[in-house]
């Protein structure tokens, strides 16, 4: 019984946290703006982490950015001004979901295309491994074979 606890609590220790960055004195006194700097955060990624939100990442940028999204809330902008201005700043990288154009083509498109290519490869390569050439005719020694070997069983 212990050995069971002892495995639970050391797989429990392994999962990972999501541990909120946002400190104390970044937090706004007005709930409602607090919650639309929450939501914003989590659509913007840390640029020094790469694969977090602003909201996850402990470095110093995406403490920076967590503060300009509340200046800016706190200025009166709506939340598509706010994550226009940020946008503009940083460019679409700094967007968890960048938006579908010219420029992110390949990044929404690319895997797709990738996936399919390498099904189309798979598939003929397993079809022409599989090609068995059916309609060749005998050659003359084969003919002559496949006569014999017809007659020998006509005679039995």
């Amino acid at each position: 019984m212990r050995r069971l606890l002892t495995s639970i609590l050391f797989v429990v220790m392994l999962l990972p946290v999501s541990a909120k960055a946002v400190l104390p004195d970044e937090i706004l006194n007005d709930p409602a703006l607090e919650t639309r700097a929450r939501t914003l955060s989590l659509e913007l990624r840390c640029l020094v982490c790469q694969n977090q939100s602003i909201d996850d990442s402990n470095a110093d940028l995406a403490r920076d950015l967590r503060v300009l999204v509340r200046q800016r809330l706190l200025i009166g902008d709506t939340d598509k001004e706010v994550l226009d201005h940020i946008r503009a700043r940083y460019g679409d990288f700094v967007l968890l979901n960048p938006p579908v154009q010219s420029s992110t083509y390949l990044l929404w498109y690319g895997p797709v295309i990738f996936l399919l290519l390498g099904i189309g490869l798979v598939f003929l390569t397993l079809r022409r491994r599989n090609l068995v050439p059916v309609d060749i005719p005998p050659d003359e020694s084969e003919r002559i074979r496949l006569t014999d070997a017809l007659k020998q069983l006509g005679e039995k």
